[in-house]
């Protein structure tokens, strides 16, 4: 059965599928030999597809992981001057990718897979999975301008969705809240907090969809059984 060049590279584990249109359109990608310069090229199961010179794995079985990704660690498989999750993670562990990003200064709950394409599809808004966090603020709490954000507001020209917002506690000025979206742009909670005037001192991913961070330790990762995976993605995905 054919299928598109860059979901075959994201399937083997190798980058996104966004990634893989990118290495095609710097011309990094040879099909039977013949340097790709279309994403939209359909190849056959034995068709021969290197990147720079070197054979495309076969795609694997479909995994998932779940990872508590500490501060100070950045989402990107390279950087010349921070450490990256992917140096951090345990030895034995197989290429992957993160499903969406946590920033530097966010921790908490990061899904890792070996299919790129199961990445771009747990990414998508239309899945209706809401990320759940736990977000610690400082300033002055108004209920009003925290029930502003429930419909969703344009910051800077951007739109962001509308979010669930629960006080947990308070001491002085600073707040615990859980904050509950389901779009997960960039840096989303610190610029919606910051246009109400608070400042966040620490956020903490607690789930993704129905995949939960529980009682993980910082730096510690937990695949999901097939079974599973099988349970929560069938309907969505083909493993």
């Amino acid at each position: 059965m054919s299928e598109r060049i860059a979901k075959l590279i994201a399937r083997s584990g190798v980058c996104s599928r966004r990634d893989a249109e990118k290495l095609i359109l710097q011309k990094r990608i040879t099909l039977n030999d013949e340097t790709v310069i279309s994403p939209a090229t359909n190849v056959e199961p034995t068709d021969n597809i290197k990147i720079d010179g070197e054979k495309l794995p076969s795609p694997e079985q479909t995994r998932l992981w779940l990872y508590y990704k500490p501060v100070g660690l950045i989402t990107s498989h390279k950087d010349s001057s921070r450490k990256t999750v992917f140096e951090s993670l345990p030895e034995g562990m197989p290429r992957v990718i993160s499903v969406g990003r946590l920033d530097l200064n966010s921790e908490g709950l990061l899904l890792l897979t070996n299919n790129g394409e199961l990445s771009r599809m747990l990414e998508l808004p239309q899945n209706g999975w809401s990320r759940r966090y736990k977000v610690k603020v400082h300033g002055l709490i108004k209920k009003e301008k925290l029930e502003s954000l429930e419909n969703g507001v344009t910051i800077d020209g951007i739109d962001y969705g509308a979010v669930k917002i629960v006080i947990n506690s308070t001491q002085g000025t600073n707040t615990w809240l859980t904050i509950t979206l389901n779009e997960g742009k960039n840096r989303e909670i610190r610029k919606l907090m910051q246009y109400i005037g608070l400042e966040v001192a620490r956020l903490i991913r607690l789930s993704y969809g129905p995949f939960q961070l529980g009682n993980l330790q910082k730096g510690e990762v937990k695949e999901v059984s097939q079974k599973v995976l099988r349970e929560q993605l069938g309907s969505k995905f083909e493993l």
